[in-house]
Formats: C-alpha cells, sequence, structure tokens
C-alpha cells in the first residue's frame, strides 16, 4: 500500500512542496510516480519520513539528517534511538509544566517566588553540543559562564523577561497586524535589545550583526522548538518577518 502525497502532507502537517523538495535533494524518495506525476510514498518511505521529522525537530538541518539516516542502516534500532530522546524530552516537559504552573500560581496570589523551584526542567547544558556545533565552543563557554555568574533573582527576572517578550510577540501575531507596523517594530527593537544582553553575539560599533538577527528569524521558522516560544509556527513567522524589517531599517 502507499499514499498519495496530499495525504501524507495533510497526516504530517509539512507541505507538498516541502515533500518535493526532500525528494528533489534526494532525502527522501517516493516509492513511486503516477502516470499523471503525483508521487507516492510506501511504507518504507513512511518510515524514513518520521525519522527525517524526529532529527528536524532535533534542529538538524537536511545535510546533517542524510548523514544520520546513511550511517543508521537499521530503522528500527534507530527508532528506538529517537524513541529515548522522546521519553526524555516528555519527562523534561513533564518538569517545565510543573515549574511554571507553580510560577503562575504564585504570581496570581501574590505569593513569593521559589526561584529553586522555577527552572527545574530548564538545564541550559543540555543544549551544550548542538550550541558547540552551530556556533563553537568558545559562544557556549561565555553564554555559560554568563549564566553561571547571575544570581537567583537575575535569572527570575531574565526568565520572566523572555516569557513576557514570548507571549507579546503571540499577541501580536494573532492581532493580524503588520511585521512593519510600529507595534511589531517596537517589539521587535525589545527583542534586539534583548538579545544584545547576551555575551559574545556578533556585533559592531555597538549594533548586532544584521546576519545574526537575520539567520536568528530564519531559526525561528526552522526550527518548532523556538515557534514554541511564539504561540506556533505563525508567530514564528511573525517575528521573523518583523526582525527582517528592522534590520534592514537599523542594522
Amino acid at each position: 500500500m502507499d499514499w498519495p502525497i496530499q495525504k501524507i502532507a495533510r497526516l504530517t502537517g509539512t507541505t507538498s512542496r516541502t515533500l518535493r523538495h526532500y525528494g528533489d535533494v534526494g532525502l527522501l524518495v517516493p516509492s513511486r510516480i503516477g502516470n499523471n506525476g503525483k508521487r507516492y510514498y510506501d511504507d518504507d518511505a513512511m518510515v524514513r519520513l518520521q525519522r527525517i521529522l524526529m532529527l528536524r525537530q532535533l534542529g538538524l538541518v537536511l545535510p546533517a539528517i542524510a548523514s544520520v539516516l546513511e550511517g543508521e542502516a537499521e530503522p528500527v534500532a534507530a527508532l528506538h534511538g529517537h524513541l529515548e530522546w522522546l521519553r526524555q524530552e516528555q519527562n523534561r516537559l513533564a518538569r517545565q509544566i510543573t515549574s511554571v504552573d507553580d510560577t503562575v500560581n504564585r504570581l496570581e496570589k501574590g505569593e513569593e517566588l521559589m526561584a529553586e523551584n522555577m527552572f527545574d526542567g530548564f538545564d541550559h547544558t543540555q543544549y551544550k553540543d548542538e550550541v558547540q556545533e552551530r556556533w563553537g565552543k568558545d559562544t557556549y563557554a561565555h553564554g555559560d559562564a554568563w549564566w553561571r555568574a547571575k544570581s537567583d533573582a537575575e535569572r527570575v527576572a531574565f526568565a520572566q523577561h523572555a516569557a513576557q517578550l514570548g507571549a507579546d510577540w503571540a499577541d501580536a501575531a494573532n492581532s493580524r497586524i503588520a511585521p512593519g507596523s510600529a507595534p511589531a517594530q517596537a517589539l521587535a527593537a525589545r527583542h534586539v535589545a534583548w538579545l544584545s544582553r547576551a555575551p559574545g553575539v556578533p556585533s559592531s560599533g555597538g549594533r548586532l550583526s544584521k546576519d545574526y538577527v537575520l539567520g536568528l528569524g530564519d531559526l525561528y521558522v526552522a526550527d518548532p522548538r523556538f515557534g514554541k516560544n511564539y504561540g506556533g509556527q505563525g508567530g514564528a513567522e511573525f517575528v521573523r518577518d518583523a526582525l527582517r524589517v528592522y534590520a534592514d531599517l537599523f542594522l
């Protein structure tokens, strides 16, 4: 049995264009192509697509995914590895939910925040390998030292600022305002100022690198982990578009 490309796109929440691109670069070759040119995918292709989507969620780019798949001859063994990662991620998210839920309850009741409880499940060191691969060991080392040097109160303030910024972005995206509008550009300015607080970010003359800001905007859209901070894929795309306008105007 095989399935047409439109159905696979609908089931996976992706697009036919994306699936065709995967085929064009040799990442996901259809099992057959019908007389009308429509692409179809069988069980083996479906399993491979599941692995591709899993690796995309881990933040891997397409060439890296191809290398991983080429080095894993046995799909079942590979899926066992993915399943273990998912279980770890499930546990981490459950801890985050408990932590954030406690913070919300305390804020609503006007109670004192418990800094020692606020960051369970938020261990930044879990991204060490990924950050070093993308931006280098020095970048990770600077960021790690910067975070560890902060007091509990400073960490709470930083987390609250980031959460508020994400919520404001999501509200702006849901309000359907244009990325180039004054409210959206005010958010973009806040976002760039927030980014500027981190150590080691590329800058020149006291301004963030335009390529850095544009690259981050694209990353927000490409990596679903970022999209969650801005209300989903649509929110991430809105942030990217607003940052593009800001970068063209001011960076």
